[in-house]
Formats: structure tokens, sequence, C-alpha cells
């Protein structure tokens, strides 16, 4: 009978495990689904009939040689009753299965082999092993995963739309990876995914690169990749290498730009009459003259950019620097330049190593300011004189990306210097005009009183009164017209 005792053993077991939790930002939780996998081993109704046939068959009666005769009518009623009792036990259904994390319906464990079709390979299973998951059953080997195509043969799995996937592929595929250390992004002390986003560029990171002294570029504010290199510059600012094809290094470098940007003044009917000398510095140079400047407005934390109206000597790039091992900038060329008053407006100093577009968008702010001197407009509060600044500033960041070749009077200052590599007009590539959306997004989510404020009411001005009454009501009122 030990053949017997197996078949009354159960048919099948299953194996259902808990659920992955994580969190794509604050506000956004990731569950991944694990489903159950019902493995059953078949033995079916002919089976059964099978085996009960064989506890029928005729038991072997004693010899001659006076051994015991068996019993065979007690011994049959006794196999009859097992055989109707496994009969009824097939006729229970079996208790409902509940799993929180599993949509899924559970699928019978016991088929005919004629309705036994494997999703996968659309094949009758027949006799063996088979899987019953996902509303169908399978072979094995054709449970498969969705990512890399192999069978999958874990008791819990993942699913993605109607699709099966290994947990560990399906992690790889959803599960957020930080762009600087380039790991998946950890959980935090609630079992959540939490990391940093940058506003604009969207460069996903793990918290602890905020303190852990990461570099950001200066220009464009995106954090250094571990399998990435940034330019180190002699005042410690880093700067990418996307961002150095356009940096402007020197101020003889710069010139070309300035005159395109005197003419975009000029097809505004706002000429500058006076020559104002531009010069490209370093950080320290632009932070002492600063110093030295009796009037302006500065944007804190970092100022790029200064127009001067005091007599001094400041320290200008003469010449490119070179790029030295370990990526650092080497041989910086700087010579000493006498400013000397003969207007309002001494000099326009900006700070060297920007690409093109911020240098231009910084050039355009100062150009401003020195307009407002030259013409005579009164002292005129931080956020309206910082506003209007801003607002000259986009508008040239906004013809030149927008237009093909920039304003008219800008195409026409590009064509006199058409020979300067920093010009560059009609050869931008799709990140210098991405890193110019950047700077006027700046510009828009500037959060200071002077500039993010002042800026906002000076272009809802110009955009309901236009440039020239704007400034006109500026002149009389010292304030923007609303």
């Amino acid at each position: 009978m030990d053949w017997l005792t197996k078949i009354l053993k159960g048919s099948g077991h299953k194996i259902s495990e808990g659920q992955y939790h994580g969190r794509y930002g604050d506000d956004r939780i990731w569950e991944e689904p694990s489903t159950p996998v019902d493995v059953s081993t078949d033995f079916d109704h002919d089976d059964l009939a099978v085996a009960i046939a064989r506890s029928l068959e005729d038991y072997p009666e004693e010899d001659q040689k006076g051994k015991k005769v068996v019993d065979t009518e007690s011994h049959l009623e006794e196999d009859e009753q097992l055989a109707r009792a496994l009969q009824e036990s097939l006729n229970v259904e079996s208790p409902p299965r509940h799993d929180a994390g599993n949509i899924f319906q559970p699928f019978p464990s016991f088929f005919s082999p004629g309705y036994r079709i494997c999703a996968g390979c659309n094949c009758e299973i027949g006799h063996g092993r088979y899987l019953s998951c996902m509303g169908a059953v399978w072979h094995p080997e054709c449970f498969r995963c969705r990512a890399c195509g192999l069978p999958i043969f874990e008791h819990e799995f993942s699913m993605s739309g109607s699709h099966p996937y290994h947990k560990s592929c399906y992690k790889e595929q959803n599960h957020p990876k930080c762009d600087v250390c380039r790991n998946f992004i950890p959980t935090n002390a609630a079992g959540l995914i939490e990391y940093r986003a940058h506003p604009f560029w969207m460069q996903k990171y793990c918290p602890s690169h905020e303190h852990d002294g990461t570099p950001r570029c200066c220009s464009c504010e995106r954090m250094e990749a571990t399998d990435t290199r940034y330019l180190s510059l002699d005042d410690g600012r880093k700067l990418c290498l996307e961002c150095l094809h356009s940096a402007i290094m020197e101020t003889i470098e710069c010139q070309p730009l300035y005159l395109e940007i005197q003419e975009f003044y000029e097809g505004l009917n706002m000429k500058v009459e006076q020559q104002v000398p531009l010069l490209l510095v370093e950080r320290q140079a632009l932070n002492e003259a600063m110093e030295g400047e009796k009037n302006g407005h500065h944007h804190l934390p970092e100022t790029r950019g200064l127009c001067l109206s005091e007599e001094q000597t400041v320290s200008t790039i003469s010449g490119r620097p070179r790029i030295g091992t370990g990526y650092r900038i080497i041989d910086m060329m700087t010579e000493p330049y006498r400013l000397v008053r003969r207007c309002e407006v001494t000099a326009i100093l900006i700070l060297y190593g920007l690409p093109r577009l911020l240098t231009g968008s910084i050039l355009a702010h100062e150009m401003m300011h020195a307009w407002l001197r030259l013409k005579g407009y009164p002292n005129l509060s931080q956020d309206v004189e910082e506003g209007i600044c801003q607002v000259l500033a986009y508008m040239w960041l906004d013809s030149e990306i927008y237009s093909s070749a920039g304003s008219d009077v800008a195409a026409a200052a590009a064509a006199s210097s058409s020979s300067s590599t920093t010009s560059k007009k009609g050869a931008r590539s799709q990140f210098e005009k991405k890193l110019g959306e950047f700077f006027k997004h700046q510009i828009e989510t500037d959060s200071s009183p002077a500039y993010g404020d002042g800026f906002r009411a000076g272009n809802q001005a110009v955009q309901k009164y236009g440039l020239k009454s704007t400034l006109d009501h500026i002149r009389l009122t010292g304030s923007f017209p609303y």
C-alpha cells in the first residue's frame, strides 16, 4: 500500500512572499507587485482510476503447505471504501486564496490533460510539472522574463503591464539610478526612494551629493558625474566640457560679442554713444573692483558682471590660458588696466570662463546699467534698475535662441565679425540652445526681490506698454507703469 499512501499526500505547494515598496520623490510610491507561483504536480483523475484499479487486483492466496489464506472479501471491501474516500475528496472545492499583492485569480490545481495548454508555447502540457500563475498554466521553461528572456524559476516575480520579470530585472529597468554616482538611489529611513532633481535639467541624484563636495558646473549648474571630467578654473570654479566648448576665456575674445550687443542696443534705438571699455577678469579682480565701487547694485552670492563708475586699476586677462594636467587651467596671463573717468561709466567687467550665451546676457545686463547712467536717469531703486537690466538681458537671449540669425542688427554685427570663433552664428548646437533656455529660466525664476521680482514687474510693463514707454515712465516717476 506504499504507492497508495503517496497518492494521499499533497499534490502541490505554493510559496507567496511580500511586496517591495519604494518611492519616486516625496509623493510617488513605487510598488513592485510580487506574484506567487503555484507549482503543481500532474496527478489527475485518470491516474487515480489506475491506482484504484490496482488496489482491487487479486491478492495471492496461501499455498497448500499450511500457510494462512487471506480474506479477500474483507480486504476488497476496505479498498473500495478507501477508493470512495479518494473520489469524494476530489469533489470538494479548495478554499479560496486571497493575496492583497496579487491581482490575478488563482488557477485550479487539477486539470484534464486535454485542457492544459501552455500559455508560452501554446502546446499541451501533458504529464509532468507545470506552473499556474497569471491566470494560465505554463511549462516551467516557458515562463520567461520579459527583460532578459530567461526562465523565471524563483517563487516570486514582478509584473509590468501583463509581462513577468525577474525581480532583479524589474529593479534594473524601473528603480531610479543616480545621475552622479550611477548607483541605484538608496531608500531612506522609511524604506522609500528619495532623490533630488535639478528643476530645469531634471538631473536626478542622491541627497548625499549636496553635502559630499560633489562639484557643480559654474555655468549650467549640473553636478559632475563620476564618469565625466570638469575643467578646474584657477579661482576654484568648475566648468563642464559642454559649457567649455563656447566659453570665452580672454578679453580680446569677447570683443566681437561686445560689438554684437552694441548693435542689438542700436536696433532698439538705444545706442550707447560713448566707448566704454570691456574687460574680462578673474573672480578676485571682480570682487576687488566691486569693493572699490561706491555706487551700484550687486547680485549676491556671486557677482559675474559689473558696470564701473569710479577710476581704479583693474587686472584683466590678456592671453588665453592653457589646459594642463589634471584638467586644470594653467598659464593665466593678466595685466593691469588703468580706468580713467571720461564719462559716467569707466568700464564694464565680466567674469571670464563662461559660455558665450551667458557672457552675452551678463554683458547685455551691464550695458543697460551703462545706458541708464549715460542717459541721465536719476538714481533708481534697486528693484527698478536691476529689473529693467534683466529685461534687456532676457530680450537678448530671446533674440539669440528663437531667430536663425538673432535680430537683424545682431546679424549685421555677426557678419562684421565672422572671423571670430566666439560669435558662431548659424552653428549653434542643440546643447547651446538648451543652455540659452536655461539662462532664461534662471532669470524667470530668480527669487530675489531686486533681480527676480524686479524682472517680472519690468517684463510685464514692457509686454503691456512697450520698451520705450516703460523707459519714459521710469525717467519721470522712477517706477514701472502698471
